[in-house]
């Protein structure tokens, strides 16, 4: 301390202290701190503590420095979150059935988008209680549920125990839309968490829980909870009840190991873990969990949804036009709802009597042709139920049908399975003609595996076979050209080519009427007389498939017995080009060669393009295009197409008088008017309403008494129709129709070959036809076709009988009028496609297009048989037979 005069307390002015001596000299007593300061061992450990602190300090730093710069680095790395801010998931489209049923999903997931506001609470409860139970509350981690699944995971190392997880509801939408994978990582995880927080930070808690809900998947196929809800309950959201909803939340943490069917009991448990969860959570009462856990896991009532039985066809079809219409894309993910005109009704009908027709052929013509395999060692007392069990069924056998063991060859035991799980074996036998065909084909053994149909209400079973013949039919409503049914061939399973859209075949005499119909349109009656004598063009000798000829014939009985010569001469006096101008005005045919052989069906068509032209004639002219979709709508539930059709217009109209089958109707023309809003068809006139109704009215008498009499049995409604087999009867055909509806169908092999002598379109394809539209018009009001008001339709004598024809107002009933050399008794033929006709037949012999089909060679014509014996097949002709 100084004083005030300067000095120290000891009197020393330069303030030492007595620690020094005057020598100089220190002494061995130590000087004293200040008073109150440290000690020395308490300034060691000061030092101490400030160097560790300053590494402490120094290592935070580094540490911070580090971990900032892998937080960059993770972060670099990381998508952005702002997408999701208008989130839009791929989505599935639906197509819809005529009556509104859910007739196929064409989807790369399977998802139905459900807005937040939609979800009910229970669910949204479910999967909170079971995945996330404070998703409301955390920013996106949960770090108490992390150091939780990390102890535990510590402990559990070096076991086989799977890591246990700790993602929130916002990780796993992080990892699901933003990273896209499932491994398990720390740097996946850091990824995670820091995407969870921007996520929190860019969309509320709603956005986020919508997202999750609508892209996890549940299973099955399954992604979101609107898909799920109809994948395992067949049920929208709503519908679901406490049991049902805690099933869902139950799925997230391994949709397979809980699947309902496989592991039933698995997910049971995992389902009632979920409930007592909710009631935990105070999302339901304990009351309510115990009453859900009683509940069966699925159903017993509960059928999973599935595609319309026989829809494949048409579904397919619809897939095909909306992916060439929108894209791949847009129609696999776009979300799509497209109702069509599928009658799933008619539909099912059309596909069996379709199977009837093409078996009954195939057991008439192609015989037993043998096991599908061989089982040794089988008999009625092994255990054959297992060794069955293992067989894989052809994928063309039908789903109604069952493999089967023979157990006992002298008795015709067979056994077979019915169910999955468990798999019930059945026993039957089969019966004695299935026996007596077995053997007169190749046999039957025991321990044959052969296909059986189990019979409704017996013990019995029928013996089955794929039939080797294919076959399609279409029906459509005239009105509208909406396809009510389609069905393609035998099996979708066994192949997926449409023959009723993508084969083009021969139609045969099915193509005859619109030869008659382009006659009409150039003024010449019904009762006109041709020629039907034999006639040769060169190596070409058409004729009847009777092989006789009538003489001078009226055309209503030529096309009634469907007469081949009587058609070429009449093409003939048209010309080609009117009969190929029409045929395409109808798109019948694309293109078609400029040959007679052609006005016989010796060009190529499909089923669907017949039946639109066949409902040309029955609308009365108007272009019928065939359609399979009414509208299509976006997920927004915009309408993107519609399908034109007709319109409502206050304009009058008159109402068409009934066509008289069998009384005399000399003048049918009375009309009465009616007022108020009526059915404008705004669909072109390519034909007139005139020459379209005579044709129609010749076509009733095809099925009355001509050559499609057997499509016509027991049906009493106004039908019209026509027979079609083609050359070497490799195709058969029957088109036919009522005022509403047209049926078309088509029976051959893939590979042309014929279907045997005799065997034509009236014989294979007119049951078929009649079994189907019997069902068709069953529940339909009885319909008149449409009389033109400048019509008159009278009976009279054509000289084979008395007949019902339309007449135009120039026309005279029963009159053939002098038309040259080529309407009665000799041909007189146009140049096929050429501008000026013949003067007479002499000159046929110097034009083209008369030598077989497309080779353009010249023939010569004779009015009476030909000198030399035609080709073999020659005297049938090229085109159509019956």
């Amino acid at each position: 301390m100084t004083l005030a005069d300067g000095s120290g307390r000891d009197g020393r002015v330069d303030g030492t202290s007595d620690a020094t001596r005057d020598d100089g000299r220190t002494g061995d007593r130590r000087p004293r701190p200040p008073t109150g300061g440290p000690r020395p061992r308490y300034r060691l450990v000061r030092r101490l503590a400030g160097g560790v602190l300053g590494v402490v300090l120094l290592a935070g730093g580094i540490g911070g420095v580090v971990a900032w710069q892998e937080y960059n680095r993770l972060a670099e790395g990381l998508p952005t979150v702002d997408g999701l801010r208008t989130y839009q998931p791929p989505v599935m489209s639906r197509l819809y059935s005529g009556d509104d049923q859910i007739m196929a999903e064409l989807a790369a997931e399977r998802r139905i988008f459900v807005p937040y506001s939609a979800i009910p609470e229970r669910v949204r409860n479910a999967f909170l209680a079971a995945e996330d139970q404070k998703f409301f509350t955390h920013g996106g981690v949960d770090p108490l549920a992390i150091i939780r699944a990390g102890l535990t995971d510590l402990m559990m190392h070096g076991s086989k125990h799977r890591p246990i997880g700790a993602s929130t509801i916002t990780q796993q939408v992080a990892r699901i839309m933003l990273l896209g994978s499932n491994a398990v990582s720390m740097e996946r995880k850091a990824k995670e968490a820091l995407l969870a927080m921007r996520l929190e930070q860019t969309l509320s808690k709603q956005q986020i829980l919508e997202i999750y809900l609508n892209e996890i998947y549940l299973g099955d196929g399954a992604y979101g909870i609107g898909a799920a809800a109809q994948t395992y309950f067949n049920k929208p959201l709503d519908q679901l009840d406490n049991a049902e909803a805690a099933f869902l939340g139950a799925l997230p943490k391994s949709p397979t190991n809980y699947n309902p069917v496989r592991f039933p009991q698995a997910a049971t448990g995992r389902r009632n873990w979920v409930l007592e969860r909710m009631a935990e959570l105070h999302a339901i009462t304990p009351q309510e969990a115990r009453a859900a856990e009683q509940e069966p896991l699925i159903p017993s009532s509960f059928t999973r949804p599935g595609p319309v039985p026989g829809s494949e066809w048409f579904s397919e079809e619809v897939r095909r036009q909306l992916i060439e219409k929108y894209g791949i894309n847009s129609t696999m993910e776009g979300g799509l709802s497209v109702h069509t005109s599928m009658d799933p009704h008619l539909q099912q009908v059309a596909t069996a009597a379709l199977h009837e027709g093409l078996m009954r052929y195939d057991r008439a013509h192609g015989g037993w042709r043998g096991p599908v395999t061989h089982l040794d060692d089988v008999d009625a007392h092994g255990d054959w139920a297992n060794a069955l069990a293992r067989v894989s069924a052809p994928a063309s056998m039908l789903t109604t049908w069952r493999l089967a063991v023979v157990l006992s060859a002298a008795t015709g035991q067979v056994g077979w399975l019915e169910g999955t799980s468990p798999a019930i074996p059945h026993t039957g036998e089969l019966p004695a003609r299935d026996r007596s065909w077995m053997r007169a084909g190749k046999g039957i053994a025991t321990g044959d595996v052969v296909m059986v149909e189990p019979m409704a209400d017996s013990s019995g079973v029928a013996l089955r076979q794929v039939p080797r013949v294919e076959g399609a039919l279409t029906t459509i409503d005239v009105r509208t050209g909406r396809v009510l049914a389609m069905v393609g061939g035998w099996s979708f399973r066994a192949s997926q080519f449409n023959r009723v859209t993508q084969a083009a075949r021969q139609p045969g005499s099915s193509f005859k009427p619109f030869v008659y119909l382009a006659a009409m349109e150039q003024g010449i009656s019904p009762s006109q007389k041709f020629d039907d004598s034999p006639v040769s063009y060169g190596e070409w000798h058409p004729n009847n498939y009777e092989k006789d000829f009538w003489g001078p014939t009226m055309l209503h009985d030529a096309l009634r017995e469907s007469r081949n010569l009587v058609t070429i001469r009449l093409a003939a006096q048209i010309g080609m080009k009117s009969v190929a101008d029409m045929a395409q005005k109808l798109d019948l045919v694309h293109s078609m060669p400029l040959v007679l052989p052609a006005a016989l069906g010796a060009v190529e068509t499909t089923v669907m393009r017949e039946a639109g032209a066949y409902a040309t004639l029955a609308a009365g002219g108007h272009l019928v295009t065939p359609t399979l979709i009414d509208d299509v709508k976006d997920r927004n539930g915009n309408v993107m197409w519609r399908a034109p059709g007709l319109q409502l217009a206050p304009a009058p109209s008159s109402s068409p008088s009934p066509v008289a089958p069998d009384a005399p109707a000399p003048d049918a023309t009375a009309g009465a008017d009616t007022t108020g809003p009526v059915l404008e068809d705004t669909r072109p006139q390519v034909v007139s309403a005139d020459s379209a109704y005579q044709v129609v009215t010749m076509l009733r008498d095809v099925i009355r008494r001509g050559t499609g009499v057997r499509a016509g049995v027991g049906i009493d409604r106004p039908v019209a129709g026509k027979t079609g087999t083609s050359q070497d009867f490799n195709d058969a055909w029957f088109a036919g129709f009522s005022p509403d509806l047209v049926t078309v169908v088509w029976i051959g092999f893939d590979t042309p070959q014929s279907l045997g002598r005799n065997e034509t379109g009236g014989v294979i394809a007119g049951p078929i036809w009649n079994q189907v539209m019997k069902v068709a018009l069953a529940d339909r009001p009885r319909l008149d076709f449409r009389t033109p008001p400048d019509m008159r339709l009278a009976q009279y004598n054509t000289g084979m009988g008395m007949a019902i024809d339309a007449f135009k107002p120039d026309q005279q009933p029963g009159i053939s009028v002098d038309m040259g050399a080529g309407a009665i008794g000799t041909l007189t033929a146009a140049d096929t496609g050429a501008e000026n006709m013949p003067d007479s037949e002499s000159d046929m012999a110097t034009m083209p297009g008369h030598g077989p089909v497309g080779n353009g060679v010249p023939g010569a014509v004779s009015p009476g048989p030909s000198a030399a014996p035609p080709p073999s097949g020659g005297d049938i002709g090229m085109g159509g037979l019956y």
